[in-house]
């Protein structure tokens, strides 16, 4: 097959659904299909395969887009044109601008097109004028969403049942959906790690996740420093973004000192292998593969327990979650699993074995299975667009 993959942003792999672009480009290439890019990162212009878009400006609004380091792409007709030329599928990541026009355009054209839901109305509401809590502004966003690109789709990836459930109840409309998660590379296994300073005198805490509004760093600060424990207790935030001064800040409030640091693969392995204990904060989460991650090498989660998040789904016992946003109960929590090293060392055996449910290999034959299965709509939808045009 030829494929084309849109992406309105594809950068550093340090966001979920870059690496999701990344992993799925990389394993259809491996399988033999040849794969082609449309995105605006300049770095890839000349490469072969890659068509570079040019970059969008938001007037008033661009301070918030460079706060948030994001680099979203324009929409240049005549590229995108080329780029999903006599392919066989095209497959959309992001609901954007980018996305939007290619999947319009595969559409009027009769090219088979699926799309993936990676962007919750939240992740776009946190940003602006803190409409983050409004139920009404949320589905506006959802059902902008559903307007101008998922209704013109022929297949949608949702990484859980739970986004597609919230989707399409929002939005009243059914699609024709595929639950596939992102999957966790074979990478991320137990291992016999030699724990460094100051890991191997502390009761090691991780939590993995951009710094930003959503993800609720600052539940973790402020429970560590509500904790019975806090002198034993590191704490670790893995990643990258624009809030980490606030945390500084938070942190500094609340007499606590934690570790910020970006990880690449390797490290970020090592990293959780060296972890007591995994906190997911985020307030509103598709999936949280770095939950899956952590998990998968043996470490036991704790898990805020909000209503707009998937990952509370992968709680095995009540001692996994945390009730929402509520730091004084995180802080219980992590003060429990401090306390019971023998239970934490059974969970953590349990938590290993479900990890091998969502085997990355597993998950990406299932994905090129999608994009096959779209792909054999071809004829069919090629005629009907001749028709179309009578």
């Amino acid at each position: 097959m030829i494929v084309t993959v849109v992406a309105d942003v594809l950068g550093a792999p340090n966001n979920g659904t870059t690496i999701a672009a990344l992993n799925l480009m990389q394993t259809l290439s491996s399988k033999g299909h040849t794969v082609r890019c449309v995105c605006p990162d300049k770095d890839k212009k000349g490469k072969k395969g890659f068509y570079v878009m040019p970059v969008m400006t938001f007037g008033p609004f661009q301070r918030i887009v460079d706060h948030n380091e994001v680099v979203l792409a324009k929409a240049d007709l005549m590229e995108i044109g080329r780029a999903i030329k006599d392919v066989d599928e095209v497959h959309v990541m992001m609901p954007f601008t980018l996305g939007r026009v290619a999947a319009k355009l595969a559409f009027k054209l009769g090219i088979p097109c699926s799309a993936g839901f990676h962007v919750q109305a939240e992740n776009v509401t946190s940003h602006f004028f803190n409409f983050m809590g409004s139920a009404r502004v949320n589905r506006f966003v959802y059902q902008n969403f559903y307007n101008q690109l998922y209704r013109y789709v022929d297949a949608v990836h949702y990484p859980t049942q739970f986004i597609r459930d919230v989707f399409e109840k929002t939005v009243h409309a059914k699609t024709n959906g595929y639950v596939i998660s992102n999957g966790v590379s074979s990478d991320f296994h137990r291992l016999d790690v030699e724990r460094e300073s100051p890991f191997d005198k502390k009761f090691t805490i991780l939590c993995t996740g951009r710094y930003s509004k959503e993800k609720r760093q600052d539940l973790l600060i402020r429970a560590w420093g509500a904790s019975k424990h806090r002198d034993d207790i590191q704490v670790v935030f893995a990643g990258e973004g624009p809030r980490i001064r606030q945390l500084e800040k938070l942190a500094a409030k609340n007499n606590v000192k934690p570790i910020f640091r970006y990880f690449d693969r390797a490290g970020l392995v090592k990293m959780i292998n060296m972890s007591d204990l995994y906190v997911h904060t985020s307030y509103a989460e598709i999936e949280a593969i770095s939950c899956l991650e952590a998990f998968s090498c043996g470490v036991v989660p704790v898990i805020n327990n909000s209503p707009l998040s998937a990952t509370r789904y992968f709680a095995l016992e009540d001692t996994n979650l945390f009730r929402m946003n509520n730091y004084k109960e995180l802080s219980k929590r992590i003060d429990y699993w401090f306390e019971h090293p023998d239970e934490k060392k059974a969970l953590a055996k349990r938590y290993e074995e479900y990890g091998n449910h969502f085997l990355f290999e597993k998950c990406m034959d299932q994905m090129e299975l999608m994009i096959k299965e779209t792909a054999a709509l071809k004829e069919k939808k090629m005629k009907q667009a001749e028709e179309n045009k009578k």
